[in-house]
């Protein structure tokens, strides 16, 4: 005991140190950011006080700008440049140039970094969220969920465990390499290329730029023309905090365009992560693949959301309208399948019902509910487009919700929330990405049926199903092909930044977020040295160079691999009795000469 009660004494002494240090606040000093250019009721210059009517179709592109405004108001918000191809290469060639200096910092400098762009974040969260309201059309609320918290937590998670992760990793050597070292190590892979969606303004640009930095690379984002205004201003903040801890300059960049800029970005960086549609994905993949650049996509999403009977109906109603109608007009692609067992059918209607007409949607920036905002222009009559296929082929609307007080000019930004009943998978909306305040409700009867039915597309981002037995969700979630799943909650595993994040089929391919996504941003190196060298190196065994070398490998393999060790002990006998027969003949022969 006597022996004990020293370790006892130092270990509970270094637990108060450790307690006492986590009192002391971290040495995290302050940002300036200017934001007088892009607060709501700041001075508005009489350039940027008129209402501005966007061109339909691709005309914009041929204007080598980028204009910006408010969809929810159409308050013109001004103009960013249409970078060519070789202004786009020479931004990621001064990044590239920034990134060899970046390469060599110390995840000292890298955890500084991140704590001075958290302080900023945790200080600036109205102004951060305004400009996402602004820029997007979503809520004050949303934003804080989405832009926020997402990126903190991305952020605290990098802090507790981004240098383990990046570490080098020692593996097993297996067993024909007992005396050899065997470890992974994580480098840079250079300049990472992202091209992200308008969606989430703030967080589509962070998310990448932290994974990148974190892992030593440097990265040029292309922002969504639709976004670019809110992505300029938040470059600033990345800027400001790269330019606290040293950085170089140019490290990170963001550029604005449109196609052009983002097929000269493809083909110039070491690495590509694209956010967005399918179809632009296949194309990002075509262009990656003439210089084999490797590839993350993260593309369309058409979410299966499933309830079972023993369910709690008015809670799934609620979550179902919030994270559908109230969010995916605008802000993610989620749940865009409804599958609802038949028992609690009319039950599951009637609360949703209820719920979409106690709601009403208002200007964002004061609104308390997004439910309806549309930020892509002309997407509305996608949209109905979409509901009209589906009434031409039976299905039935159970409630459309209204709109607050709204501008005259913003009418066509807006679609009513609209709940469809009587769907089948014969329907456009049952089978194409939505991307709008649309809820389809189908019946089904049986585990099996659903299962099959939440298959039963090209679309495989994630699902969340509900039931009062967690077992039984469970079991339906893990036979659905997707790469994300939420059992009885619905897209909360993106609050775990800890779990990669991404899809199958034409949902794409790779993972962004977690250990995966912030692996994806190195060169994967594998390092294999002498564990004892210079002491025991490797050579090749002269049985293996003599007559009889085939019967000597015979017995070395069952030696190593045997199934059982009796076959192995007796394998490894008639590989001694090789070494010493070799060995008495190279004696033999030194002696004859």
């Amino acid at each position: 005991m006597a022996f004990w009660w020293p370790l006892i004494v130092l270990a509970f002494a270094y637990g108060i140190c450790r307690f006492l240090l986590m009192l002391i606040p971290p040495n995290v000093p302050s940002i300036d950011v200017d934001a007088s250019d892009v607060l709501a009721h700041g001075k508005e210059t009489e350039e940027n006080s008129f209402i501005y009517i966007p061109p339909r179709g691709r005309s914009q592109q041929s204007d080598k700008k980028v204009q910006c405004y408010e969809p929810a108001t159409m308050k013109y918000l001004g103009y960013f440049p249409a970078l060519s191809t070789s202004e786009v290469k020479e931004r990621v060639a001064l990044s590239r140039k920034a990134q060899k200096t970046w390469a060599q910092s110390s995840f000292k400098v890298r955890r500084q970094f991140l704590r001075i762009l958290l302080k900023y974040i945790i200080e600036h969260q109205e102004l951060i969220c305004e400009v996402s309201s602004r820029d997007t059309g979503k809520t004050m609320v949303d934003a804080s969920l989405g832009e926020i918290m997402t990126t903190c937590e991305k952020i605290t998670w990098l802090l507790s465990e981004g240098e383990r992760w990046l570490k080098p990793e020692h593996r097993s050597s297996g067993r024909a390499m007992l005396h050899k070292v065997s470890r992974v190590e994580f480098h840079p892979l250079g300049v990472i290329g992202a091209i992200v969606p308008w969606n989430y303004p703030f967080h589509n640009i962070f998310n990448p730029m932290l994974a990148a930095v974190f892992s030593g690379n440097g990265i040029v984002i292309k922002v969504s023309e639709h976004a670019s205004w809110s992505g300029c201003f938040y470059f600033r903040i990345i800027q400001a905090a790269l330019a606290a801890v040293g950085a170089p300059e140019n490290l990170v960049d963001v550029i604005t365009g449109f196609a052009e800029t983002g097929e000269a970005l493809v083909s110039s960086v070491d690495k590509m992560i694209f956010v967005g549609s399918t179809a632009v994905g296949k194309m990002i993949m075509r262009n990656a693949a003439e210089t084999l650049t490797p590839v993350t996509l993260e593309l369309g999403g058409k979410d299966a959301f499933i309830i079972c009977e023993d369910a709690d109906v008015s809670h799934v109603a609620q979550v179902a309208v919030r994270g559908t109608l109230q969010s995916s007009g605008q802000n993610c692609a989620g749940a865009e399948r409804f599958y609802v067992h038949k028992d609690i059918y009319t039950a599951f209607i009637t609360q949703v019902t209820k719920i979409v007409k106690s709601v009403s949607a208002g200007p964002p920036l004061t609104g308390r509910y997004d439910m309806g905002a549309i930020c892509l222009q002309e997407h509305s009559e996608t949209l109905q487009s979409l509901v009209n296929d589906a009434l031409d082929k039976g299905a039935e609307i159970a409630v459309r919700g209204s709109f607050g007080h709204l501008g005259e000019d913003a009418v066509d930004q807006y679609f009513p929330p609209t709940v469809l009943i009587n769907v089948n998978h014969t329907m456009k909306i049952m089978k194409e990405e939505a991307f709008g305040p649309i809820m389809p409700i189908m019946q089904f009867s049986t585990d099996e049926e659903v299962i099959k039915l939440a298959n039963d597309s090209r679309y495989a981002l994630g699902c969340a199903v509900f039931s009062g037995s967690q077992r039984r969700a469970k079991q339906i979630a893990s036979q659905i092909q997707c790469g994300v799943a939420a059992i009885n909650d619905f897209a909360s595993n993106y609050m775990c930044q800890s779990l990669p994040f991404g899809g199958v089929k034409d949902s794409g391919f790779g993972r962004f977020a977690g250990i995966e996504g912030l692996r994806a941003c190195c060169l994967v190196k594998s390092v294999v040295e002498d564990r004892f060298w210079p002491l025991i190196k490797t050579k090749i065994p002269k049985p293996i160079q003599a007559k009889n070398a085939f019967e000597f490998q015979e017995a070395l393999v069952e030696t190593l691999y045997g199934l059982n060790i009796w076959d192995r002990l007796r394998s490894l006998i008639d590989v001694l009795k090789f070494l010493t027969d070799q060995s008495s003949h190279v004696s033999r022969t030194r002696k004859s000469h």
